[in-house]
């Protein structure tokens, strides 16, 4: 057994910052596939995947093995934006395996390492392009905490502190119930001279909000999107660095659904193995960049390089990863109904395997995912309130073990509502609500007609859409 570490090192030296740790706070020392086995030697399984950044589980072992045999060979780490192998081998697998089977032509332009970093170039680009400043982004959408992906990241926590300018906020699809148009309501406030917005050099969306809430967009609404944006002048990002790389069952959340963003942002997942790697996919009319106009020493990591290709010919070379993707997922949906049926109120969210329950308030989610941490799985919330469990499994997860993961759910579920009177539960859930409609709170304009509560306007399943 590793030699025991007093984790009070980590509240004496580091950072207020530090997040996750508070919830899951073991020391962990290794990990594989969906399991991650902390000093104490208790094993854990992984439904938080890094958030999202291990979508084919910890420490692949082709990928490994390809990294180790790059390291010990003195292979290049620190490369800039030189030309190496790594980085060609990994161009020709991703245009071979990912953009020409799906007819999409982009330039790959590697950023700074995170995803925050590609939003920022991509927002700074859609402006050089279009000669525009303003952004519009979504209500609930999270695109990262650099000042510029901030300014169009929603979520009041994270904003606080920062002073922001550029971004215009447009309702998400169902932001104001199943019964308001928010696509046309955008599109009149860009047509009309006294909409109060300026011309956008870009229009900014995840078509799945995962830290939103798993709040899904429609693919008429997003092919309403993708045309509003074209008809306005405005370049239409893409922020698939969460839903994209196979996490909603194909490799970009859109494919399928009758439009081509103009860019594109991936991190997370894209290095394959957890290193830290982002770029963005601009189309070529588009690719207007100067040399180093936007740089950064660590724009293309090469490690990232060599797991990355592994990850594209290990899972992208036919259809089965996806299909098991997508078997995977309709377990997924299947669990998550029974377990829905167990707290009143609740409703399943998401699509692929990015799919969660809401519990209509946080204070319930947070009982149930401690309850679920004691039982050893991992597992996180999200949504304007926490009020959202979120599963985000590995792709790779075996599926005895993500039956044994809901498995887990579905007894923390049963405890905590075992324990809570009906009345509590509701109780719980009535904090939730809005005082006042959603619809006050839209910096554009107010409605006053609207009137409905955040609970009533959230209470859609869109899986069923």
């Amino acid at each position: 057994m590793a030699a025991l570490i007093d984790s009070s090192i980590f509240k004496k030296y580091e950072s207020e910052a530090r997040g996750y740790c508070r919830r899951f706070n073991p020391i962990f020392s290794s990990s594989s596939g969906s399991i991650m086995n902390g000093n104490d030697s208790r094993k854990y399984i992984d439904f938080l995947a890094a958030c999202g950044a291990l979508n084919y589980g910890h420490n692949d072992p082709d990928m490994s093995s390809a990294l180790l045999k790059h390291i010990s060979n003195n292979g290049i780490s620190a490369g800039l934006d030189l030309f190496s192998v790594p980085k060609a081998d990994f161009l020709n697998s991703f245009h071979r395996l990912i953009l020409k089977p799906r007819g999409l032509d982009y330039r790959v332009q590697f950023t700074g390492p995170t995803g925050t970093n590609a939003v920022e170039a991509a927002m700074k680009l859609a402006r050089k392009v279009t000669g525009r400043t303003n952004i519009i982004a979504f209500t609930n959408g999270f695109h990262g905490v650099s000042l510029g992906a901030l300014a169009a990241t929603g979520n009041k926590y994270n904003r606080m502190g920062a002073c922001f300018s550029g971004v215009s906020r447009a309702p998400y699809e169902h932001y104001m119930g199943t019964d308001f148009d928010t696509a046309e309501y955008l599109d009149k406030l860009l047509s009309d001279p006294s909409g109060g917005i300026e011309a956008p050099a870009a229009i900014l969306l995840e078509t799945v909000q995962g830290e939103g809430g798993l709040n899904t967009a429609s693919a008429e609404w997003l092919k309403r999107i993708a045309m509003l944006a074209k008809r306005h002048g405005a370049l239409l990002i893409v922020d698939d660095i969460q839903a994209g790389c196979g996490r909603t069952g194909t490799f970009f959340s859109f494919e399928k659904m009758g439009f081509e963003p103009d860019l594109i942002t991936l991190s997370k997942s894209i290095s394959g193995y957890g290193l830290p790697m982002a770029l963005v996919l601009i189309k070529p009319e588009y690719d207007i960049w100067e040399p180093a106009e936007h740089n950064g020493t660590f724009r293309g990591n090469t490690h990232a390089f060599v797991t990355a290709k592994v990850a594209l010919e290990k899972f992208w070379s036919d259809d089965n990863f996806s299909n098991e993707i997508t078997f995977k997922a309709a377990l997924i949906t299947e669990r998550l109904a029974l377990i829905k049926k167990l707290i009143p109120g609740s409703h399943i969210k998401g699509r692929g395997m990015m799919q969660g329950i809401s519990v209509g308030c946080g204070e319930l989610a947070d009982k149930i995912c401690r309850l679920i941490f004691k039982k050893g799985l991992i597992i996180e919330t999200s949504g304007p309130y926490d009020e959202v469990i979120k599963i985000l499994a590995p792709l790779t997860t075996p599926v005895n073990l993500l039956e044994q993961g809901l498995d887990t759910i579905q007894e923390a579920v049963v405890e905590v509502m075992n324990k809570s009177l009906v009345a509590d539960v509701d109780q719980l859930q009535q904090k939730a609500k809005f005082s006042k409609s959603v619809a006050a709170n839209l910096p554009f304009v107010q409605i006053a007609s609207m009137s409905k509560t955040h609970e009533k306007n959230c209470d859609y399943d869109l899986l069923n859409h």
